[in-house]
Parts: C-alpha cells; sequence; structure tokens
C-alpha cells in the first residue's frame, strides 16, 4: 500500500465547505477503514435517503425582517446553554480518522466551542477524553449482557464529569454492512475499543444464519434496562435511534430526559425513511414534553434550520466530524463545526429568523 498523505496543517482557502473536506479525508484513511467509517447497510438506501431528504425539504425566504432587535443561536439541553445547537455524533475508533484519535477531535471540539458525545467504543480513554475537555461531554452507551461492566462504565463517565448519557438502542446486532465486508475491514493492530478491556476485534461478516433465533438476542437490551440505566446515575439519559412514533410515546412515558431521531447514519436497518423524514412525526407526538436531537445525513447549515423548523431542538454530526479530522485534525474538526454554524447563521439571516425561538415550520416552503 502507499503511503497516505500526513494531516493538513494548514486549511486550504479553497475547502469553503463540508463537501470540500471528503475527498482530502479519503485520501488520508486507508480504504478498508474508510469503508468502515462512511459506509451504510446493504444497499445503502437509508444512506443516501438521509441525505436526498434534506435535499427535497425548501426553504421559504423572507425579507426586509427587523434584526435591530439581536438575535443568537444559543440552546439550553440538560441544564447548559450551548452557543450553538451542533453537537459531535459519538463515531467509534476515531484513531482510524487520524492518529491522536478522540483526542484530536475533543481539541477541535474545544477550539469551536461544540459539545461532543464520546463512543463506548472510543479508541481513547473516556477520562483521557474528560482531562483534554473543554467543553460539554455526554457519553454514548452501548449496553451490554454483562450488567457489571455496564455499571462500571456509567459510573466512570459520570465519575469523569460527562453531562449526560446517551444510550443507543437501535443496535441490538450490527447492520449488514456490506461495503465494510467487502473490503474486508478489520481493526488495524494497536487500535481497539480501549475502555472494554479484552473485548474481541472487530471483523468478519457479521451475524450467522440461525444465530438470532439461536440466542443471540436473548440478551439484548428492553426497556426494563433503560429504567434500571435511569436508577445508576444522576446524568439525564437520552434514547439514540429512535425512528417509531410508538417508541417515542414509550420513551416519553417512561421518562427518557430526551430521544435522538437516528437510524445510526444508515448503518443498520436498510431501506429506512430518512431522519428528517421520522422527525415531525415524532415531534408531533411527543415534542412538547422531551428534547428531541436529530442526525443523519446534515452537511448543510440549511439542513440544520430545516431539522430546527421540523421540531428537532439541536443536531449531530458524524461523517462530517470524520472529514474535518481524518483531513486536519482538531483543526478541520473546528472548522467543519464553524462552516456549518455560519451557514446556519445565513440561512436564518434570509428566512427571516433572528432567534432559534423563532424558528418553526413556516421556514419551509409549502406548495
Amino acid at each position: 500500500m502507499p503511503d497516505r498523505p500526513p494531516p493538513l496543517t494548514r486549511i486550504p482557502p479553497e475547502v469553503v465547505a463540508v463537501a470540500d473536506y471528503e475527498p482530502l479525508a479519503a485520501a488520508r484513511v486507508e480504504p478498508s477503514a474508510w469503508a468502515y467509517l462512511t459506509g451504510g447497510a446493504a444497499d445503502e438506501i437509508t444512506l443516501r435517503e438521509n441525505r436526498a431528504a434534506f435535499d427535497r425539504l425548501k426553504l421559504n425566504g423572507r425579507v426586509l425582517e427587523d434584526f435591530s432587535h439581536g438575535g443568537g443561536t444559543e440552546v439550553t439541553l440538560f441544564g447548559h446553554t450551548h452557543e450553538f445547537p451542533i453537537l459531535l455524533a459519538p463515531v467509534a475508533y476515531q484513531k482510524l480518522a487520524h492518529p491522536d484519535g478522540e483526542l484530536a477531535t475533543v481539541l477541535g471540539a474545544a477550539a469551536a466551542k461544540a459539545g461532543m458525545i464520546v463512543s463506548t467504543h472510543a479508541s481513547v480513554s473516556l477520562e483521557e477524553i474528560a482531562r483534554a475537555a473543554q467543553s460539554p461531554l455526554w457519553f454514548q452507551l452501548y449496553p451490554k449482557p454483562d450488567r457489571g461492566l455496564t455499571r462500571e462504565l456509567v459510573q466512570r463517565a459520570e465519575s469523569a464529569g460527562y453531562q449526560a448519557l446517551v444510550v443507543t438502542v437501535d443496535a441490538p446486532v450490527s447492520g449488514m454492512r456490506n461495503r465494510e465486508h467487502r473490503a474486508a475491514f478489520r481493526l488495524p493492530e494497536g487500535i481497539e475499543a480501549v475502555n472494554l478491556p479484552g473485548s474481541s476485534p472487530m471483523g468478519g461478516r457479521g451475524v450467522e444464519p440461525g444465530s438470532l433465533c439461536g440466542g443471540l438476542l436473548a440478551t439484548a437490551p428492553t426497556w426494563r434496562d433503560l429504567e434500571w440505566l435511569q436508577s445508576l446515575t444522576k446524568m439525564p439519559v437520552l434514547a439514540k435511534g429512535i425512528m417509531s412514533v410508538d417508541d417515542a410515546e414509550r420513551a416519553a412515558e417512561r421518562g427518557l430526559a430526551g430521544i435522538v431521531v437516528s437510524n445510526h447514519g444508515g448503518r443498520t436497518l436498510d431501506t429506512q425513511p430518512a431522519t428528517i423524514d421520522a422527525l415531525p412525526r415524532i415531534a408531533d407526538r411527543v415534542g412538547g414534553r422531551l428534547p428531541l436531537i436529530v442526525d443523519g445525513g446534515i452537511r448543510r447549515g440549511t439542513d440544520i434550520l430545516k431539522a430546527l423548523a421540523l421540531g428537532a431542538r439541536a443536531v449531530l454530526i458524524g461523517r462530517p466530524l470524520i472529514y474535518g479530522l481524518a483531513a486536519a485534525g482538531p483543526v478541520g474538526v473546528a472548522h467543519v463545526v464553524n462552516i456549518l454554524r455560519a451557514e446556519l447563521e445565513v440561512a436564518m439571516a434570509l428566512t427571516g429568523r433572528a432567534r432559534l425561538s423563532e424558528i418553526d415550520r413556516s421556514v419551509l416552503w409549502r406548495d
């Protein structure tokens, strides 16, 4: 394999949008790792639909609005005020994208003043990330069959100062990620889920026929496990991976602090709808009872505005984070966030909205 270029130390002037980072990142990441980081499930229909659904939504431009009273993009989530409604999504094994992995990301998050969600499968310890953080950290949890290990992870996160627990509920098994399988991806030596000592290296072709009915799902998490997790911690507990209004209702009834409307970036069940299409139905059912966050397909500030208009309080960015990280480390992460933040502010101004509280569905063009 030819040597791949190192991360950039300076952002080229022609890099002005998130899309400009993608080819720079792809050139710097080993191809099988790129397949893991950016691929989706099966035929990747949901992966593409996440993006296409945003493009189908049109904005309703407004003119001559009075902005003399000032404005802003601040949003309060679980007692902390964020300067803007963009958080870094939990992405596993970030050392696949950059030698410093999550430590580079947390430095970029600090520079951009962005909140960051740390994956259970981070390639740097959650305590080391917390020591480097200067902006809010949340911890993403995959509940494990070993309740002792799950309890330990939650307690470690709380002790390290993480401010929320984001429980992924839509991946009791891995999706059939064919692009990743074709690339024969395996974790390279020296990269592992360091917060899960002794865990098996990733790789292989996924679920074998008969294994689900053979007992693999017997230990998968249930609503009872979420109730148990709520009893373990003072951190607000969010459910990540809700796409059904009925599941959203159950989350609200059980006192969850928030919901992340997510289809796992198109990485689990293919042919699900786009998250932005699922969002308004969930918002209509439970949006007044708990905050909604959405991820999947966000590449522009206009996408963020559309998500806020349809009921989200904030958004998560995953692949854009990886593009910035792989291309230029902390500088790239911060630049990606700042691009999206600036684009959001411009989109708000051109639709006549000075504050997030003024954004509603009238921002969207209706035929």
